[in-house]
């Protein structure tokens, strides 16, 4: 988006409730706007038309105060804070979850090839975590195989993280036609599968177990 000055906006009064997951309660929700409060707009050099202006979360145990810049469609371009995938990181180790949720705030602003490099840095924690082995990534995720229990898929996508995690990182030998949002939105979601069926699927049973009678 363009730079622009205060000059470039004029004062609007609009009633449009962009939907975006909310950056506090993690929600998907309408932005409404504030009483009293009147938005901003303006063009782009190619004469497109955008609005800008303060709007609350509308769950109402939140009620957030976000920016947020939308087209007259109400289509979402811009949020402050920003947008970000969500993710429950209970029982996750703190190196582990530090690592993730690093990535995922590296997505939200944008930053793909610092992303995926986390998303990689993500398995580097998890294999020492739980005590793998090896010269180099690629033999410690083959060793994490025999110090956890996960399905097949699952294990062969971590070869496929550090390999999107290498091309983030390195310009010779691209596995992936490009380091960008879908390619590491996907390297996320995949990575949080993994994390649960790790970390917190047997707490989840636990819990269901322990509510049975004696």
């Amino acid at each position: 988006m363009q730079s622009l000055k205060l000059r470039d906006f004029n004062f609007v009064q609009a009633n449009a409730a962009p939907s975006v997951r909310c950056h506090d309660c993690k929600q998907r929700v309408s932005l409404y706007p504030l009483q009293g409060s009147q938005d901003l707009t303006t063009v782009d050099s190619q004469g497109f038309p955008y609005i800008a202006g303060f709007r609350r979360c509308s769950n109402p145990d939140c009620l957030a105060l976000i920016v947020v810049i939308f087209d007259p469609k109400a289509r979402v371009m811009v949020t402050y804070p920003s947008e970000r995938l969500d993710f429950d990181v209970t029982n996750v180790p703190a190196p582990v979850a530090s690592a993730i949720t690093e990535a995922v705030t590296c997505h939200a602003h944008e930053c793909f090839i610092a992303s995926a490099i986390m998303v990689r840095k993500t398995l580097e924690e998890l294999c020492h975590d739980r005590g793998a082995t090896g010269g180099n990534l690629k033999e410690r995720i083959r060793n994490l195989g025999n110090k956890i229990v996960l399905p097949k898929e699952l294990l062969d996508g971590l070869d496929d993280l550090r390999l999107l995690g290498n091309d983030a990182a390195h310009i010779e030998s691209q596995e992936f036609s490009q380091v960008g949002k879908e390619e590491v939105e996907v390297g996320i979601e995949l990575a949080k599968e993994v994390l649960k069926a790790v970390y917190q699927y047997s707490s989840l049973l636990n819990r269901l177990r322990s509510l049975k009678k004696p």
